[in-house]
């Protein structure tokens, strides 16, 4: 995969600033990809641009700084990068959490998990569409998980008002994924466009992921078994396979593991309460998508 050219593409990565995001970023320099990168943390974002442009000085990387659970930043960067770049060739939703036993909120009023994990993605896919119409053959790629198995979708309780927690939370966040990427593929194909969307599971990964948890249990349970996780090097493969392969051209509304398309398992991915959340999604980030 290093000998693959991607000189001649755009590609815009939230969450580079740690884990599989920042093995990205590096592979995809690495590679030739003009990158876009957008992440909350100024100060992690630049130290990721020049540890990139250390291991490949020729990098191009520019840099934005938005927190994907504010709608207000998400349209912010997307207008700032909308004004500045002729089109997109991939967008990887990278950018991901999972909080502590104390249920929080966005500065929007929605559940943190929710609004960073599926409401960001959406919103920023949304906005960047356009630019995305404008490549030759763009791909969205959605870092979801396994753990969609264990999520579930109720749309009087989306928000966790009762019974939050979590895990739960976390689960249903990447089950959201799933349900969009595929909502997502079925629209682009109705307007007949030249464009991809997939979802993956990176693996069970041992990187920082957990430690932002004000939850002692939550950071005990990920530092444990973490001994046990993959590197963020196996991690990101999937990501870089799935926003680079030529073998994936094409390749839409699947779902990824080890590089491979992989069957979902959760009784609620359905058509129709794919359609229920993308229009609920609509209504929460008061914008029309396809």
């Amino acid at each position: 995969m290093p000998s693959l050219s991607l000189s001649d593409k755009i590609i815009a990565i939230t969450g580079p600033t740690s884990g599989i995001g920042e093995v990205a970023a590096r592979e995809l320099a690495a590679m030739g990809a003009h990158l876009v990168l957008i992440a909350r943390n100024a100060a992690k974002l630049d130290k990721t641009r020049q540890d990139i442009l250390r291991l490949t000085p020729s990098a191009r990387i520019d840099t934005f700084v938005a927190d994907v659970s504010s709608q207000k930043q998400v349209r912010e960067v997307a207008a700032a990068i909308n004004a500045r770049y002729p089109r997109l060739d991939v967008l990887l939703n990278n950018a991901g959490l999972v909080l502590g036993s104390k249920r929080e909120v966005s500065e929007d009023g929605y559940e943190l998990t929710f609004a960073t994990n599926h409401l960001g993605p959406f919103l920023l896919t949304s906005l960047l569409f356009g630019l995305l119409e404008k490549s030759p053959a763009a791909r969205i790629v959605n870092v979801s998980s396994a753990g969609h198995m264990g999520g579930s979708f109720r749309p009087e309780n989306l928000q966790l008002v009762k019974g939050y927690n979590p895990w739960i939370a976390y689960c249903n966040s990447k089950l959201f994924n799933i349900f969009f990427t595929n909502e997502l593929q079925r629209r682009i194909k109705a307007k007949g466009l030249n464009i991809t969307a997939n979802a993956l599971h990176p693996g069970a990964v041992r990187t920082g992921f957990g430690s932002q948890s004000g939850d002692f249990f939550t950071r005990f349970v990920f530092g444990i078994f973490g001994l046990f996780f993959i590197t963020a090097e196996e991690g990101a493969q999937t990501s870089i396979y799935l926003a680079s392969s030529p073998e994936v051209e094409g390749v839409g509304g699947q779902y990824f593991a080890k590089k491979k398309a992989t069957p979902t398992r959760n009784r609620f991915i359905t058509d129709e309460n794919e359609r229920i959340l993308w229009q609920m999604s609509e209504e929460m980030t008061k914008t029309r998508f396809l």
